[in-house]
């Protein structure tokens, strides 16, 4: 649940920073006619993320067990890729993210401004679709869909929450620590559901060494137990774990882990001051 919880948090807190950014600026240049654009960009970016959402939930009905665990597997290394390539990006860009969308808003005044539903579709949807990957995975992994959705549900309602705190000034965060935090936890998680989508495949037999464990302390932590519950929801860990998927895990894991601190600890590289002719939101790079 803490994982799911976190990427509703992340991608949730992303989402309402770009529209964050987005609402203010058009405010403070006097273009408030064009805000109807922002929100249906944002309104098309959550049907089509609930449309991925259902599309893999009610897709895999009546296709053989092969099937199902081959898809979930692939999915799940694709969640793994999606997750990794979201924290290494924020990484990167949390200081500049105004900078950037500004940009892209001046780009699209143009004329009528319908350019602004591409802006808004576009950057929202695409942590809706990282959201909706991911969590199918979770969800497969965990074997409950009700922990992980809740886990997501709360993340993201407290993610409006900050986003509007920040809008109306009353919050003021440090996004380059929290984005870093959550980063480093966010990989072990993905390193689990990684784990995870090797086992299905393994069960699909498309991977070998199904019956080759590398550990097994399902007499210490039973699955069924709270702990063994929260241990499999919070970080997908398997009390039965194979020799493939502990290697998938310590492969990814070790390196990814170890690239994302070294480069949190060297940050960003800082671009050319440029005149700001606005007021930026509450937020601190």
């Amino acid at each position: 649940m803490l994982g799911n919880y976190l990427i509703g948090l992340r991608e949730g807190l992303e989402a309402a920073l770009i529209v964050t950014i987005l609402v203010a600026y058009l405010v403070k240049i006097d273009r408030k006619d064009v805000l109807p654009r922002i929100w249906l960009g944002v309104s098309l970016a959550v049907l089509l993320a609930l449309g991925i959402g259902a599309l893999l939930t009610f897709g895999t009905y009546g296709l053989s067990f092969t099937a199902q665990e081959v898809i979930g597997g692939t999915l799940s290394i694709i969640a793994t890729g999606l997750v990794t390539w979201m924290v290494f990006w924020m990484l990167r860009t949390a200081r500049d993210l105004k900078g950037h969308l500004q940009g892209n808003i001046d780009r699209h005044l143009v004329g009528s401004g319908l350019g602004l539903v591409f802006v808004a579709f576009l950057a929202v949807g695409r942590e809706g679709i990282e959201t909706a990957v991911f969590l199918w995975a979770a969800v497969q992994a965990t074997g409950s869909s009700s922990l992980p959705l809740l886990g997501a549900a709360l993340g993201i309602l407290t993610a409006v929450a900050l986003g509007w705190l920040i809008y109306s000034g009353m919050l003021r965060i440090n996004l380059s620590r929290f984005f870093t935090w959550t980063g480093a936890i966010l990989i072990v998680v993905a390193a689990g559901v990684l784990s995870y989508g090797v086992h299905d495949l393994q069960e699909a037999g498309v991977l070998p060494g199904l019956h080759s464990l590398a550990f097994n302390v399902t007499s210490v932590i039973p699955p069924s137990s709270w702990y063994g519950t929260l241990l499999k929801g919070t970080l997908n860990f398997s009390p039965a774990t194979t020799w493939f998927e502990l290697t998938a895990w310590l492969a990814y894991a070790v390196p990814t882990l170890t690239l994302f601190i070294s480069q949190s600890r060297r940050g960003p590289t800082r671009p050319a001051a440029a005149p700001q002719p606005t007021r930026a939101p509450a937020l601190v790079g």
